[in-house]
């Protein structure tokens, strides 16, 4: 049989996903290799994924050596990585307790039926309604699907579950104008990812949290791409000082192994009991070793504050770049999740950007149709930053000629 190519694509994969015309082969750090050996910086991480980068040494020796021990258990039985990485995400969170999951879509999906059981079992059945914001994504299960706030996402599929409402972000009145005592929980995300790299306010989210406090409302924070160092924090809340009652966490968390987590307190953790929910897959031990060598890398003051740092580089060259060219209206976002809207005379083209970039070896990705999205790993050589900045300019220059 000849290698796979892109073709195979085509002819054997459901055509939910149109990628790249170019296969990657091979990732060393935030440098990819595709089948005809051509080279290309990485911004894309995976989409928010590889915090550490291609095959990074820790992970690549986590993952080896686990490999050699054990490999799956299920959850009739614990492991040990499950258990060393629990301690680790809970010494460092708010949370004392924690759920393991595969991706964030399990998470987020774990975090909504906790609220939801915790606040019937508190108050009745009445209070099961779910607030979730406008353009918010949090994952692909039905359920998550229509919590999250994009209809062409979710249209299509058939009757969508009840007690769904959704508010404007950032506009607290409007969040007022929805929560009440019926309301189970609220959920959030610290940035929009998916919506288009949109930060919330200090005062929003401040204010979030005293409506949920108000009315019995769990608050659930979606923290899948703002996670595990992203901004420069462990979790995005910590830099923001608000703490939730529930969060998810996957994407980085396994370093591009998949893994998801839920976050939560013993008092509201006890209302999943034996048998109310479960996974097979999740905690397995070959996740949890990797995603435990990626925490140790990441949830440290070097590369914690390394984040701000490049934070800054990709700024400066992106400031630099608009002087020139005229192209985006805004740079924003926080640390290593940074989105530049493309101004009003260029909208809904940010894919030619993209179709470019990979043309100048150059892995970038979008936030919609408006939105330029990096979201590279945490410790990318300032040297690739560079290379892949100047490869950025030559394909926004052809974009503007």
């Amino acid at each position: 049989m000849s290698a796979p190519n892109r073709t195979d694509f085509d002819q054997y994969m459901v055509p939910n996903y149109a990628p790249a015309a170019f296969v990657p082969v091979r990732g060393a750090g935030s440098r990819v290799w595709d089948q005809a050996g051509k080279e290309y910086v990485d911004f894309s991480g995976g989409i928010a994924v590889n915090a550490l980068g291609h095959c990074h040494p820790a992970a690549v020796a986590a993952l080896t050596e686990q490999a050699g021990k054990l490999w799956h258990v299920s959850n009739v039985f614990t492991n040990e990585p499950a258990l060393a990485l629990a301690h680790k995400l809970v010494d460092a969170t708010f949370a004392d307790r924690v759920f393991f999951c595969n991706s964030g879509a399990e998470a987020n999906e774990a975090a909504l039926k906790l609220a939801r059981r915790a606040a019937i079992e508190r108050f009745g059945e009445k209070k099961h309604k779910v607030l979730s914001a406008l353009n918010s994504f949090h994952g692909r299960t039905f359920f998550t699907v229509c919590v999250g706030g994009q209809p062409k996402y979710s249209d299509g599929f058939g009757p969508k579950p009840e007690g769904i409402g959704y508010f404007e972000y950032n506009n607290l009145a409007s969040l007022e104008a929805l929560i009440d005592d019926d309301t189970a929980c609220v959920i959030v995300e610290p940035i929009q990812g998916e919506g288009g790299v949109t930060q919330a306010t200090q005062a929003f989210l401040q204010g979030v949290r005293d409506l949920c406090n108000k009315h019995n409302a769990f608050l659930i924070f979606d923290e899948v791409q703002s996670g595990m160092g992203r901004t420069g924090h462990l979790y995005a809340y910590q830099a923001y000082g608000v703490v939730p009652d529930i969060l998810s966490s996957a994407k980085s968390l396994g370093g591009g192994f998949p893994i998801g987590a839920m976050l939560t307190t013993s008092d509201i953790a006890k209302h999943l009991a034996v048998g109310t929910h479960g996974t097979t897959y999740g905690g397995n031990p070959l996740a949890c070793a990797v995603a435990s060598a990626v925490f140790d890398v990441v949830n440290t003051p070097a590369v914690l504050a390394g984040v701000l740092q490049k934070r800054a580089r990709y700024e400066n060259a992106l400031n630099t770049l608009n002087a020139e060219v005229n192209v985006f209206a805004e740079v924003r976002g926080m640390g290593l999740l940074i989105g530049a809207e493309l101004k009003a005379e260029y909208a809904g083209r940010a894919k030619d950007i993209l179709g470019l970039a990979a043309e100048e070896g150059l892995m970038i990705l979008m936030a919609g149709p408006n939105v330029i999205r990096f979201a590279p790993s945490l410790v990318i050589e300032d040297a690739d930053i560079d290379e892949g900045m100047a490869r950025f300019a030559k394909a926004v220059r052809r974009f503007v000629a």
